[in-house]
């Protein structure tokens, strides 16, 4: 190893020292906020009624996660609740959106209805949705689906409509079936727009789920946090919700990373990580 591999280009040290930087000023502004809340609830600024202080939220993650731990069962019901919900939304507004992308006949025909259903206020169909499933999961995961789809239908069907016009007439020449360069060609080029709409979609499935709990009231952490606020447990309220707050957060930076693995093409770090495991495989073979 030569002293230039040894030590960093300056542009390294800078870049990380730029990531401390950022990190350490976000960490001062959430910190100085949560100050901000605990010293105006002391001093009577704020009503404690309403607005518990952030010591008090802490006490209730301690109550409800380990001394009474009652909320790990209605998380637990969230989350299936979200994933289940999320994998239909996602199977449908796909599979749906490359049908209608590639078609365009049926996207002359089926788009408008698409729209319409989009436009329609979600709480306003969930009653509906309920009358015909009944109350129970299929119901809540029914509201999730619908939340979901239309992320996924529509960046799917702007990924499939905008492919290389080039590429797309290379695989006509060649004599490529549809099923083939739907395959080869308008799915591989239409992933980064895929993936942006299934982050939104993952995100947004959690607030379906509350909907769908605070429409039944039965369990989840949507109907725990109304008990909680029925009973002015205003602190527990809140840890629920904050509880929500950084699941959202986790989820949302769990599909950036799945999105970097997947379309590994559209980054700089993807593709070395590819190029060095080919070579590794390469050297292998050799071997």
């Amino acid at each position: 190893m030569s002293v230039h591999d040894a030590i960093p280009m300056p542009e390294q040290r800078g870049g990380l020292s730029l990531r401390k930087r950022r990190l350490i000023i976000h960490a001062s502004i959430f910190l100085g906020l949560i100050a901000l809340w605990e010293i105006c609830s002391r001093l009577g600024w704020l009503d404690p009624l309403f607005y518990p202080r952030p010591s008090s939220i802490l006490h209730s993650f301690w109550l409800i996660y380990f001394q009474n731990a009652n909320v790990w069962y209605h998380l637990y019901t969230t989350m299936v609740l979200v994933l289940a919900g999320f994998i239909g939304g996602s199977i449908l507004g796909i599979g749906l959106g490359a049908l209608v992308g590639f078609n365009a006949v049926i996207r002359r025909f089926l788009k408008p209805y698409v729209i319409v259903l989009e436009a329609t206020p979600r709480i306003a169909v969930a009653p509906l949705l309920i009358a015909a499933l009944g109350f129970g999961a299929s119901s809540k995961i029914a509201i999730i689906v619908l939340v979901c789809f239309f992320a996924p239908f529509i960046n799917t069907l702007s990924g499939v409509v905008n492919v290389n016009e080039e590429r797309l007439e290379l695989f006509r020449s060649l004599g490529a079936s549809k099923m083939q360069t739907l395959r080869k060609l308008v799915l591989p080029d239409a992933v980064p727009v895929i993936m942006a709409g299934e982050r939104l979609a993952l995100t947004a499935a959690l607030s379906g789920a509350l909907v769908a709990e605070f429409i039944q009231r039965d369990k989840g952490i949507g109907s725990l946090i109304l008990v909680y606020s029925r009973n002015l447990n205003m602190a527990s309220a809140f840890a629920c919700i904050f509880t929500l707050t950084i699941l959202g957060f986790l989820i949302f930076r769990g599909m950036e990373w799945l999105d970097h693995r997947i379309a590994y093409w559209k980054n700089e770090a993807g593709m070395e990580r590819v190029a060095a495991k080919r070579a590794a495989q390469m050297g292998d073979l050799n071997v």
